[in-house]
């Protein structure tokens, strides 16, 4: 599927084809269900379905019984047809990952990487040859990429703006990537990995609204979803409670700022309180996960110094977190990343912290582990590259048995 420019905004069939793309998203439904659903007559309905099955978007899928009338056909997503590409950078690694129509994951890479030495351009040398194996596996180019980053991103116009963990700034990821990898520009989105992360845990979490989503790496991050929306702020800055002083006499923070959540918080942080300099759990070798993993067998086996370090790590959040509650009264706050993995010890000291330091309604905003771990922010991504087609499916071509 060639990636084109960008379909006609005001175009109304688009978005009708678009309309009809998303209701398919619950399920197989027939053309009337489809009408209903979407405010367009049955007569159209079915000029559009004509149109996607020639995209190759749609197919038949059986028929609709045990209603009054005659049978109807029904149709549904045709999910192996195209592909979203999410790509993600992080301190110690570069991801890939390619989820098809229907959400299901078709192909992911990862490669350990030492990103701050590496610096921007090899960076992304590294990080295009990672993109190039994945798609050399599949038949076709993607339908969009999104490249998810730990820093402040003008969305917009897809720069990073400052990575303090990747010592980086104002690098044009986009154009450097549309370089390497052969795409058009259009194609090719950049976010931040805590708003991604935040998508897709409200992707996973239909009945709520209000989500509050901290992300935990080498660095902190938060994406916040209210009203089922990306919050983005005036300059598609928000969210960045990693940032956030709690400890105005603590550590320096990459940032340039003091005893920022981030110096109490972030992996490598915890790590020092919990376990010696020469002690395994500082290898890098091991990577974010694998270090995770060992704190957490660390706190089981109750290890005072790895269990004291997380309690601490848990109050330094409901520190924090008790602003974001006071500020945004989310319905959720999720705790993902590295913090997934310690979530069992984290969730009642952020709760205790919550009812000792917020207003009012505390005990209304739950505290979740993400069961997304570190994969949050490249599902979100790759939901987010699919979900360029689901806005104009005229991206995907005719087939060449619809044009004949």
């Amino acid at each position: 599927m060639p990636i084109t420019g960008r379909a006609d905004p005001v175009s109304q069939r688009t978005a009708n084809l678009a309309a009809l793309l998303r209701a398919l998203r619950s399920g197989p439904l027939s053309r009337t269900q489809l009408a209903a659903r979407c405010g367009v007559n049955k007569a159209t309905v079915s000029s559009l379905v004509t149109e996607l099955s020639g995209r190759g978007l749609v197919r038949p899928a059986g028929m609709l019984t045990g209603v009054s009338g005659r049978p109807s056909q029904l149709v549904e997503l045709r999910g192996e047809s195209a592909y979203g590409l999410a790509l993600g950078i992080e301190a110690d690694r570069f991801s890939a990952l390619a989820t098809d129509l229907a959400g299901r994951v078709v192909a992911e890479r990862t490669a350990a990487a030492d990103v701050v030495t590496l610096g921007l351009h090899r960076g992304m040398d590294e990080l295009a040859e990672l993109a190039h194996d994945l798609l050399a596996g599949m038949e076709a180019p993607p339908a969009g990429v999104t490249v998810s980053v730990p820093g402040l991103v003008d969305s917009a116009g897809a720069l990073l703006r400052f990575a303090p963990t990747l010592r980086w700034r104002d690098a044009e990821i986009a154009d450097l990537l549309a370089a390497r990898l052969g795409l058009p520009l259009a194609a090719i989105a950049v976010d931040n990995e805590a708003n991604l992360g935040a998508l897709a845990e409200a992707h996973a979490r239909p009945g709520v609204s209000d989500l509050f989503y901290l992300s935990g790496g080498i660095g902190i991050g938060g994406g916040l979803v209210c009203g089922g929306l990306l919050q983005r702020g005036a300059r598609g800055f928000a969210g960045e409670v990693g940032h956030v002083t709690v400890d105005p006499q603590g550590e320096h923070c990459p940032c340039g700022r003091l005893g920022c959540l981030e110096t109490k918080a972030g992996l490598p942080a915890v790590l020092r309180a919990a376990a010696p300099a020469e002690d395994r759990l500082h290898d890098p070798a091991l990577g974010v996960d694998g270090r995770a993993r060992l704190l957490r067998e660390r706190v089981r086996q109750n290890d005072q110094r790895a269990v004291a370090a997380v309690h601490e790590l848990g109050v330094a959040l409901g520190v924090a977190l008790s602003t974001v509650v006071d500020v945004l009264d989310p319905d959720v706050i999720v705790l993902g990343g590295y913090l997934a993995e310690l979530g069992d010890w984290l969730i009642e000291p952020v709760r205790l912290e919550l009812g000792a330091r917020t207003l009012a309604n505390h005990a209304r905003c739950r505290v979740e582990a993400s069961s997304l771990g570190t994969t949050a922010g490249l599902r979100g991504a790759a939901h987010q590259a699919i979900e360029r087609l689901f806005t104009d499916p005229t991206l995907s071509p005719l087939t060449e048995e619809a044009q004949a």
